[in-house]
């Protein structure tokens, strides 16, 4: 099938290159030229383990390419994706501003030959379905090819006698809907396990109110729906793992479903902080809480790691883009809005337990081990470590920092931090009164703490995501302060 990939991101750079892995004949465009030229020399703009693989794969292959010419790019595809970003406004909006431009780039691109489904990709509120038809529509207005149509339809009619009334029946080709179909199509990729995600998803979920986009988008990932496809080398298939589920459902369920997931998911995580601050004051250990109430079939263990809170570019936009979904239609989300509260809170436990250990943060040294959001990727969007590292620099402390991947992009993206970047733990830790574990990056659980104490002035370590053995970090001479433990 002829796919459009619209914005290169990481969900449409991720699910063009997994489509053209299964065989499909995908264009991923891109206004940046800079980013597109990256990628046609085999070069992913964004970390995800084995993306870069793929990249080269699907192009060596003739299935992959990528260009920054829109118009031409949908003249040949039958399934156009929308994957540009939708940042959160200041006031908790969700920026449709690309969205919009895209779509009606889209409808002044049409060639008008056949129908296409066109595909919100990108996480929109609720009701941007419909809203994205209309664009589409406007810009159909000012397509040639469909002036043409309508013009040739018109006259065909003229010639015939007939007329359009409301009981004749029109020609097909003219009405926008013989054209195109716009469906919903929500991403629930993780940063980091993106391509294992999109080949072995939990679910499909496709939104549509016409037969024809449902089966044109089950007929797309039939290989992934069935299984049928040979697994890649950078992400072997789950054992056991036969089939996936796929829920169809009209625009608006689709879109709310993207929401609502995003939504629990970030509330689990903040219950979690609260426990463990309330595990805290009465000396209860959340580790073991956890385990012992995640083992109930109806909670699960999944998302409930207590620590300075979540970050990301899904969850915090998202929940806020509900809530403010919410207040449009006259209802107080209270529930979400204490979601996003507990989460701003948590992220200033980590400063609190170095003045309690360190009792004076000016003039001391502090190390952030970790930068990125989570482990496995170079995404800083609403970083933790980020607002932890400000907190501790207008406090008069002196940060450093390293995280395995994101050390050059903190660099490129806020060089108003004047944080000060090291190659390895050990070089972080060298002359620091206290060091911070943010970010649960697999080598942070296994440090060697003999060397890491030996270089610092003060053996204090706080473990922002409970990754350690609190018992091995005392034993090594080290004051230990966990979340919730």
């Amino acid at each position: 099938m002829e796919v459009c990939v619209v914005g290169t991101g990481y969900v449409g750079l991720v699910t063009g290159t997994c489509l053209a892995y299964l065989g499909h004949s995908v264009v991923c465009v891109d206004v940046d030229e800079r980013k597109i030229q990256m990628l046609r020399n085999g070069q992913s703009p964004i970390y995800e383990p084995g993306l870069d693989q793929l990249i080269v794969q699907g192009m060596q292959r003739g299935h992959l390419r990528f260009a920054t010419e829109l118009a031409e790019s949908v003249k040949h595809s039958d399934v156009i994706f929308i994957a540009v970003g939708t940042p959160p406004l200041a006031s908790g909006k969700a920026d449709l501003s690309y969205v919009k431009a895209v779509a009606q780039s889209i409808g002044r691109a049409l060639d008008c030959e056949r129908r296409r489904v066109i595909v919100n990709k990108s996480t929109v509120p609720i009701g941007s379905g419909n809203w994205v038809e209309m664009l589409v529509k406007e810009g159909l207005q000012d397509n040639p090819a469909y002036q043409e149509r309508v013009a040739s339809v018109a006259g065909a009619q003229a010639n015939s006698g007939t007329t359009t009334t409301s009981t004749t029946r029109k020609l097909p080709g003219v009405k926008p809907e013989d054209l195109f179909l716009v469906a919903s199509n929500p991403e629930f990729l993780r940063e980091g396990s993106a391509i294992t995600d999109t080949f072995y998803p939990d679910r499909i979920v496709i939104g549509a109110t016409d037969s024809f986009a449902t089966e044109r988008l089950r007929s797309l990932y039939e290989p992934i729906i069935e299984q049928t496809f040979t697994a890649p080398a950078s992400a072997p298939r789950p054992a056991g793992f036969t089939a996936v589920p796929v829920v169809t459902t009209e625009l608006a369920s689709a879109e709310m479903i993207k929401y609502a997931a995003n939504a629990f998911l970030a509330t689990k995580i903040s219950f979690a902080n609260e426990i463990a601050n309330i595990c805290e004051r009465v000396g209860a250990d959340i580790k073991e809480v956890v385990r012992g109430f995640g083992l109930d079939s109806r909670i699960g263990p999944k998302f409930l790691n207590a620590g300075v809170g979540w970050g990301g570019s899904c969850f915090g936009k998202d929940v806020s883009a509900l809530i403010d979904i919410a207040k449009e239609y006259g209802y107080e989300p209270q529930l979400l809005r204490s979601t996003v509260d507990v989460n701003k809170q948590q992220r200033h436990v980590a400063v609190h337990k170095l003045q309690e250990t360190l009792k004076i943060i000016k003039g001391k040294t502090i190390g952030l081990l970790g930068l990125a959001f989570k482990p496995d990727t170079d995404d800083l969007r609403d970083a933790p470590a980020l607002e932890i590292a400000r907190q501790l620099l207008e406090m008069g402390a002196r940060v450093k920092a390293y995280d395995p991947i994101a050390n050059d992009a903190c660099q490129r993206q806020h060089p108003e931090l004047k944080l000060e970047y090291t190659s390895d733990a050990v070089s972080l830790a060298d002359d620091c009164d206290a060091v911070v574990i943010v970010t649960e990056w697999e080598e942070f659980c296994y440090l060697d703490l003999q060397q890491v104490g030996e270089v610092m002035r003060t053996k204090i370590l706080i473990d922002g995501r409970n990754i350690l053995d609190p018992d091995a970090v005392t034993e090594a001479g080290f004051k230990y302060r966990g979340i919730g433990r």
